[in-house]
């Protein structure tokens, strides 16, 4: 228990934080109906996580690395907590996405701070193996979001898809106080507090350009405007970092092919390995008329495929250089998310499963891999800034597929999908 418990204590925070990316695609149509909800008030639901995951991480990284790593993980536990709790006693949607917004701050702080805990306890083949577990969790949590909330909302109800955090929020705390040693990065660095700023400014309207651009188009003038902000924030942000002495993000890093290429790949890993989700569970359920339950229990194949993946590799392809399984497994991704692309509205959910376990195989092996890989392009002390930024990478990617996604399949489906479908899939909404 004492050498594995610091994995299973980031684990539980993990697998709580990533399964509410997905967890609350199947519940929209119970919330709609229980808070008198808009589709626009919906996709919030879903963006206020998002956005506040995205824009936040590195923030929270640079400062967990000063602070103390394992504080803030725990306050991030105890924040995600009180945010769920928030989120079933909603009696709004205005207040559920508030709630679902400080979610994303409590999950930043998890998230943010997960490989560079790992990173600290673990080392050699045991930090193989312990990155192996941890990509399982991570990868199978948010494909396996969809068959909990399922169960969750044709059971006791929507709000249980936050309630059944607190009792998970409260072992993680547990353990992590038991196990889980203190670990600093930099401790003499100062905040920056400006590069935050604009790094929030940036995801925070990139992301929000992107995800309304599925729904209003590329070229209207308020997706044009939002990019505007966004690539404004961006060169502020530059400025910032390359004139402060203790940047959020130290941009020399990125004059290394391996940092590129691991940021890169976060990107369009989520981008076409998750962007595809919420789309699917909507087919399931608008087009073929599946429950909750069977349209969850439709997308095991990638979370069962995955995990299993994720928790051999760990051992079977310790040694190998992160760059080959990642690209194999972007491959994989790729040719599954494809397959799907291929479905209509006379196809059966069956037809879902090859590219289902195509994608889920490129999962299990690009999760632990690109998380392995971002610490090794990185020295010890910046661990906690690379955990941060592919970390980010990886849920802006996963908002920007979404998007882009939800206007090729509306584009491509509207004839054979009828109104209500098409409308459906154009609403979208960000990762969370």
């Amino acid at each position: 228990m004492r050498k594995w418990g610091p994995l299973t204590a980031v684990c539980l925070g993990t697998f709580m934080l990533l399964l509410d990316v997905t967890i609350v695609i199947v519940a929209l149509p119970d919330m709609a109906k229980a808070l008198d909800a808009s589709l626009s008030d919906l996709q919030w639901v879903i963006d206020g996580y998002a956005l506040a995951l995205a824009a936040l991480l590195l923030g929270i990284g640079a400062a967990a690395d000063r602070l103390g790593r394992r504080r803030v993980h725990v306050i991030g536990v105890v924040l995600f907590a009180a945010a769920s709790l928030a989120c079933g006693l909603a009696a709004t949607p205005g207040l559920l996405v508030a709630a679902r917004a400080v979610q994303g701050v409590g999950a930043a702080a998890m998230f943010a701070t997960t490989l560079p805990l790992l990173a600290s306890v673990y080392q050699g083949k045991e930090r193989s193996v312990a990155l192996g577990l941890w990509g399982a969790v991570a990868g199978g949590a948010a494909a396996i979001g969809p068959v909990i909330g399922g169960l969750l909302a044709e059971g006791p109800g929507w709000r249980w898809i936050f309630y059944v955090n607190l009792p998970v929020s409260v072992a993680a705390i547990w353990l992590t106080g038991r196990t889980v040693p203190e670990s600093h990065g930099a401790r003499d660095r100062r905040t920056d507090w400006a590069g935050t700023a604009a790094f929030a400014v940036f995801a925070g309207a990139a992301t929000y350009a992107v995800v309304r651009a599925g729904s209003v188009g590329w070229g209207s003038g308020q997706t044009l405007a939002t990019f505007g902000i966004a690539a404004l924030a961006l060169v502020c942000f530059v400025v910032v970092e390359l004139r402060v002495a203790h940047p959020l993000l130290d941009l020399s890093l990125f004059r290394t092919s391996a940092f590129t290429g691991v940021m890169a790949g976060a990107l369009a890993f989520n981008m076409a390995a998750f962007g595809v989700l919420p789309y699917t569970s909507i087919w399931l359920q608008t087009v073929l008329g599946l429950s909750p339950v069977q349209g969850g229990l439709a997308v095991l194949p990638l979370a069962a495929t995955s995990f299993v993946v994720a928790a051999a590799g760990g051992r079977l392809l310790h040694g190998v250089q992160p760059r080959f399984t990642i690209g194999i497994g972007l491959a994989l991704i790729g040719a599954g998310t494809l397959a799907q692309a291929v479905l209509g509205a006379s196809s059966s959910w069956p037809a879902l499963i090859p590219g289902l376990a195509l994608a889920g195989i490129g999962t299990g092996l690009v999760s632990p891999a690109i998380a392995g890989a971002a610490l090794a392009a990185v020295p010890p002390e910046r661990a906690g800034m690379a955990g941060g930024a592919v970390n980010t990478f990886r849920q802006l990617g996963y908002a920007f597929g979404v998007a882009v996604l939800g206007t090729v399949l509306t584009s491509r489906m509207a004839e054979s999908l009828g109104d209500g479908a098409s409308h459906a899939l154009a609403g979208g909404g960000a990762a969370g």
